[in-house]
């Protein structure tokens, strides 16, 4: 289990920060409200910047803490116990600060263009029926991004030289989906920030509990369906079967 320090909180904060101001700012631009938002919005152009900024906060700032910017894949770090819970309480305190400040920044630049969009707050869709079907939603994206982060950065046989793009990609393949449907937070920070700045907190137990709950649902796939797949591939046993 890594040792944290105050560099991997601050390196927390900024990074979060950053995240949240950019799919903030994007939300903004290129999201349209109103009647049609769904079918009038480029998430495409969304997904992508979110995959490209999220590829480069993980390389530059990540360095310094693990670059997880999302209080769902600490919960999965320290479900894999990679991360000592008292850390895992401060990177996500750190994370939902940064996300407020990122939040704060883009009311500042953008406050009459963000307003009718409570600057990029995640809601959900009127696609949907209601907020448990945005709880599925929430929960398939948020498993999806954690899955990716413990394959490919935290497990065992961790490609971390393809970890920062991997994990962007699926990211911004995860918006590009779900966006239309629930805004594809995936992130408690990233939903906390804007619901702050903006006020609106409807349906904020989706937000806040799907994540955690895709989450422990990646860690269990992980543990015990790729992890077990990785150890018989090395004995050479077929799982299931014993020699």
């Amino acid at each position: 289990m890594q040792d944290r320090g105050i560099a991997a909180y601050i390196a927390e904060l900024v990074g979060t920060f950053f995240l949240v101001f950019f799919i903030t700012t994007i939300g903004v631009l290129f999201i349209s409200v109103g009647e049609s938002a769904q079918f009038g919005s480029d998430y495409a152009v969304v997904g992508l910047v979110v995959a490209f900024v999220l590829t480069s906060l993980i390389i530059g700032i990540g360095i310094a803490s693990g670059g997880h910017f999302n209080p769902a894949i600490t919960f999965g770090a320290a479900l894999m116990r990679k991360i000592a819970p008292i850390d895992a309480v401060i990177y996500i305190l750190a994370q939902l600060s940064g996300g407020v400040l990122g939040a704060l920044l883009t009311k500042a630049l953008l406050e009459d263009e963000g307003r009718a969009s409570d600057y990029g707050a995640a809601t959900i869709s009127p696609l949907l029926s209601g907020a448990f079907p945005g709880f599925v939603v929430e929960t398939l994206g948020a498993f999806l991004l954690v899955l990716a982060v413990l394959a490919v950065a935290l497990g065992s046989k961790a490609k971390k030289e393809w970890a920062p793009l991997a994990i962007g990609l699926t990211l911004g393949a995860v918006i590009m989906i779900f966006g239309p449907l629930t805004g594809a937070s995936v992130n408690p920070a990233r939903w906390f920030g804007p619901a702050l700045v903006s006020g609106e907190f409807s349906d904020s137990w989706v937000y806040i509990f799907a994540p955690l709950v895709g989450a422990a649902l990646a860690f269990v796939m992980y543990r015990f369906v790729i992890e077990k797949s990785d150890a018989s591939a090395e004995t050479g046993v077929a799982p299931g079967t014993q020699e």
